[in-house]
């Protein structure tokens, strides 16, 4: 095997026999999968809301066990290794009531103005997981049934914010309120409802905001049909196969999300690209430039497109985390052959060397001003 710089790790898939001459075409003919978990918690406090109902009748008609909390503990996830307590915790989902402190919208540059949670913890196994930095204890998804509360906060945020609603520039989008930041809403979907009713909540809301959230799924057909008002911006994120195939665990295919982007967009929506996390894996310049030749061909003329560019970065914490969760993993995560970058916290996190992030960036302007020249790019970090 030839020498890789310290950054790449050499992958254990071998390239693809062509690249795919029609998107469409090489889409799953089956129904995707959608993530169910094995067993679903129901605290006491979120047991009355309607949104926890939904939950126990959509889980018991798929044959899911249900527990019923007789408090608002949860437990029974921890196990007897932190593999146990891992996979206990990942197949798990609790329906709870957000506290006060989780309910309130809190500023979220450089991705909106606001963040609100539809729950925190996200059900798919990817092993660089931001959350692994942001959420302790065991990685249980918590969905919080008194949606209506946390979506009554926001009004008091319009024209508040920092990223659009104050930017000349962006001034048009209104005020924005991320629903992605700790968790993936339509994972959450098929047994939850939340993210229509956080869409059609949107919709019918006269004031100028948008609503935004990230997937790396694709069954995104219970939301084709809402009345979104064009105020519900979808944003997919993807990556090349190399990473895709590696270090997503129970996610959608590339394909099958570039897919759902194009009948997102058919569907009236504005949509985005967040390619995440970027990293130089083995002949990742002509990747990445097919990653945005195949978003091209995914999307009709003049769709309302933007994208983010997010390179890989971890800090000692989430690193120590991920080891632990994945301790077979191939992801660089070497702080000896990265830059550390301070946050306005004080924190450490790893970055990529500032010559490498030049190149880097340099080549994905490119790719994208050459396939994608009427997307709007909003930030690269």
């Amino acid at each position: 095997m030839t020498d890789l710089p310290p950054h790449i790790a050499p992958t254990r898939y071998p390239a693809p026999r062509r690249d795919p001459a029609d998107l469409a075409r090489d889409l799953p003919r089956a129904k995707l999968r959608d993530w169910m978990p094995r067993r679903v918690l129901v605290t006491r406090s979120a047991a009355p809301w309607p949104l926890a109902q939904r939950v126990m009748d959509r889980a018991a008609a798929a044959g899911i066990e249900v527990v019923e909390l007789s408090g608002d503990r949860i437990t029974g996830l921890k196990g007897g290794t932190e593999a146990e307590t891992y996979r206990r915790a990942k197949s798990t989902l609790a329906v709870v009531v957000a506290p006060p402190s989780q309910m309130r919208p809190q500023p979220i540059p450089p991705s909106a103005d606001w963040r609100f949670d539809l729950a925190t913890g996200c059900p798919a196994h990817c092993q660089y997981c931001y959350l692994a930095g942001s959420l302790s204890g065991p990685p249980v998804t918590r969905l919080f049934a008194n949606l209506p509360q946390i979506l009554n906060l926001l009004p008091d945020k319009v024209g508040q914010g920092h990223v659009t609603s104050d930017d000349p520039a962006r001034r048009h989008e209104g005020t924005t309120f991320e629903a992605s930041c700790y968790t993936d809403p339509l994972a959450l979907e098929p047994i939850s409802g939340a993210l229509s009713q956080t869409i059609s909540h949107f919709g019918a809301w006269d004031a100028a905001v948008q609503l935004r959230f990230t997937t790396k799924y694709a069954d995104v057909a219970p939301l084709l049909d809402l009345d979104h008002r064009g105020r519900t911006r979808v944003r997919f994120s993807v990556n090349v196969p190399a990473i895709t195939r590696r270090f997503e665990g129970g996610t959608a295919p590339l394909n099958a999300r570039l897919a759902a982007m194009g009948q997102m967009a058919q569907a009236g929506y504005p949509v985005g690209l967040t390619v995440a996390p970027i990293m130089p894996v083995e002949g990742w310049r002509d990747a990445y430039d097919r990653l945005f030749a195949d978003a091209a061909r995914a999307l009709a003329p003049g769709a309302d497109l933007t994208v983010e560019l997010i390179t890989h970065r971890f800090t000692p914490g989430s690193r120590d985390v991920l080891m632990g969760w994945y301790p077979a993993t191939t992801l660089e995560m070497d702080p000896a052959v990265r830059s550390q970058k301070r946050t306005k916290f004080g924190s450490v996190k790893f970055v990529y060397p500032k010559d490498l992030m030049a190149e880097m960036r340099a080549a994905l302007d490119a790719s994208l001003a050459r396939h994608l020249p009427r997307a709007r790019f909003l930030y690269w970090t």
